[in-house]
């Protein structure tokens, strides 16, 4: 079992991310490359991983130390999903490369790995600048064949999960909210208790006025949280996306696209308490063009806008919140990646 302890600052200062981590996602995802058990909805994005390294010799070489860092099952290293990275990649990336040799050496050391995977990170362990320069290169690359043409799909299920779990906290309150991020988790009397949670035994995780980042993560096991090995680092709790959320991300079928225009349903999926401005730069396209968009659905009654400072907040109605759960919109434009 793990407890984690909250006082009343901590309570005060939780919160949840607000844009998929990069750095989870892909230290994640390439457990579920390595994984006999991928859930059917990735099973499609698994066979073009692997297709795409079976053709391509030379990157299985460029991300061997990648691999060897993140087994399919036990623990991987911290630095790898540095708090840095909820800035964007290149923020997180310079966060992994700046890692302190002794932390960095520490944390590689505890890495299960034999034969050539071994050999894949002994540089590491030594200090080589060629080995970070490998792990940055492995990183971009992985980025790119793996994460790039499926983050449209990722954010959209981040948002909707996002705004799901919003609307819970509101309505039923922090105890629910926190034991709704998984079947086998419950809080009570300030402890939330997680059964499954990847590691044998007990452990207890005092967050002493530090707060907690809750993170939802699209490539997450649906078994169980995550939480990170050192208790010193800045606390996160990682959890998998809301299954309704990653089958309304899958896009599979088109009837709300024709209801609505693509554009327009995906602006309605990604109302999830963002500011007009955060819609357009998640959907590449203009301001003026999400206004317009939000103006339609407003006066539809599947969104509700709110006025905050100097911005204007949008999230779905419960209409709005309703026509998502039915057939999900056609692929909408790739956004910028961050």
């Amino acid at each position: 079992m793990l407890r984690i302890h909250f006082t009343a600052m901590d309570l005060a200062s939780m919160r949840l991310a607000t844009q998929p981590d990069p750095f989870w996602e892909l230290a994640l995802s390439m457990h579920q490359v390595q994984s006999r058990s991928t859930p059917p909805m990735l099973a499609s994005w698994r066979t073009g991983v692997i297709q795409t390294l079976q053709n391509n010799p030379a990157f299985r070489e460029d991300l061997s130390t990648l691999f060897a860092l993140n087994p399919p099952v036990g623990y991987f290293p911290d630095f790898l999903t540095p708090a840095q990275s909820s800035g964007g990649f290149e923020a997180g990336l310079d966060a992994i490369l700046s890692t302190p040799h002794t932390q960095l050496r520490s944390e590689v050391a505890q890495v299960s790995v034999a034969g050539r995977r071994q050999c894949a990170v002994d540089g590491l362990l030594r200090g080589e600048a060629g080995s970070l320069r490998r792990l940055e290169n492995g990183l971009r690359l992985y980025r790119r064949i793996a994460l790039e043409s499926r983050w449209s799909e990722i954010t959209a299920a981040f948002d909707t999960d996002r705004a799901i779990r919003a609307r819970q906290l509101a309505d039923e309150g922090i105890g629910a909210f926190l034991g709704g991020l998984h079947p086998s988790a419950y809080f009570r009397d300030g402890v939330l208790h997680i059964g499954s949670w990847g590691m044998d035994g007990d452990r207890d995780i005092h967050l002493d006025g530090r707060g907690l980042t809750i993170i939802p993560c699209y490539f997450k096991r649906a078994t169980q949280l995550m939480v990170l090995a050192d208790s010193d680092l800045p606390p996160v709790l990682v959890y998998p996306l809301n299954h309704a959320a990653r089958v309304l991300a899958a896009a599979q079928h088109a009837p709300l696209a024709a209801l609505l225009g693509s554009t327009r349903a995906w602006v309605l999926a990604s109302a999830a308490n963002l500011t007009t401005s955060e819609i357009a730069g998640r959907l590449g396209i203009s301001v003026p063009a999400a206004s317009r968009h939000l103006t339609i659905l407003r006066g539809a009654g599947l969104v509700a806008s709110v006025r905050h400072r100097n911005s204007v907040i949008h999230t779905q109605t419960p209409a709005g919140l309703a026509l998502l759960e039915g057939p999900t919109p056609a692929p909408r434009p790739a956004p910028r990646y961050q």
